[in-house]
């Protein structure tokens, strides 16, 4: 499946890039993972790896890891880097969806 077709499979998908070596990311992995549950029925979560999909994180300009992406109906309508607590990345996807 393309990166297009994984963001358009679902009326709301949240990508996480991240990488194996990033500390932040190993701290965001249980706080993803968590709202996928949370949320599941309601957000598709698509975790890549940007070391083995590196061609769909250079063409989202991905330059830190994490980066999340919000896509709601195929378009992209919320985007940020780094480590933040489950409660902010929960009420930015909230925030987006209802």
């Amino acid at each position: 499946m393309t990166y297009d077709q994984m963001t358009r499979s679902s009326e709301n998908v949240l990508v996480e890039f991240y990488a194996t070596w990033c500390p932040h990311c190993r701290d965001m992995a249980p706080v993803v993972e968590q709202i996928g549950e949370m949320l599941e029925g309601k957000v598709k979560i698509v975790q890549l790896d940007i070391d083995q999909n590196s061609e769909a994180a250079t063409a989202e300009d991905v330059t830190g890891t994490p980066t999340f992406m919000l896509y709601k109906g195929g378009t992209q309508v919320w985007r940020q880097s780094g480590e933040m607590s489950g409660d902010v990345l929960l009420n930015k996807i909230m925030s987006h969806i209802n």
